[in-house]
């Protein structure tokens, strides 16, 4: 998603020191921050925006999902209270790393964007243990149901590798990657990579 240029961000929190906060640490980090806002008021400005920082909701996640949706701006939330249900809606929606206040840091916020720059996917250990258990997504795989490659993809994704790491680790180009990711995703019915290495726990594929 990136080149050359610094990742922009925009950072959306009910709370004005909460955001400077996370401003400040973002800026110092190389971060372009692009805008503020409260409950996305005022409206977000996606245009070659790369992440889109927001508080969790019911009625945000929508909006957010909505105002990113055809573009290239990747989601993260950060949520309060992070219940089962609110974790599974955040996955399924497509949102890509989900940080809970009570445990964010400077460093915890860097780490999760850059990576979720990178194209990868953040999620705390307890939030991913819950959502092996209790995921929703109904998939319907038989034995031969994802082929070598897509399992050994799938078990790297499981390890926190990026696009480039697998291609390194098996060999391949990151387009190869990139096309055994999407078909896995179709396979198991799955929007994220978080979600498809959920199902394939639970399943047992990996």
């Amino acid at each position: 998603m990136i080149s050359n240029r610094p990742p922009t961000v925009w950072i959306d929190d009910s709370h004005a020191i909460v955001r400077r906060g996370m401003a400040a640490c973002l800026q110092q980090a190389d971060f372009v921050v692009r805008g503020e806002s409260s409950v996305l008021s005022p409206e977000p400005v996606l245009a070659d925006l790369d992440v889109l920082v927001f508080e969790y909701g019911a009625t945000t996640l929508r909006r957010a999902v909505r105002l990113a949706e055809g573009r290239g701006t990747r989601l993260v939330a950060t949520v309060r209270d992070a219940t089962e249900q609110s974790v599974r809606e955040m996955v399924d929606a497509g949102v890509a790393a989900i940080l809970p206040h009570h445990t964010l840091t400077a460093d915890n916020l860097i780490t999760s964007l850059r990576s979720v720059v990178a194209g990868n996917v953040a999620l705390p250990g307890d939030m991913l243990a819950r959502l092996l258990l209790h995921v929703t997504q109904t998939s319907h795989l038989g034995p031969g149901g994802l082929n070598t490659r897509e399992r050994s993809v799938l078990r790297l994704l499981a390890d926190g590798m990026d696009t480039r790491g697998i291609a390194e680790d098996l060999c391949f180009s990151e387009r190869t990657v990139k096309n055994v990711v999407h078909d896995v995703l179709t396979k198991l019915n799955c929007r994220t990579r978080a979600q498809a290495v959920a199902v394939a726990t639970r399943e047992g594929v990996i």
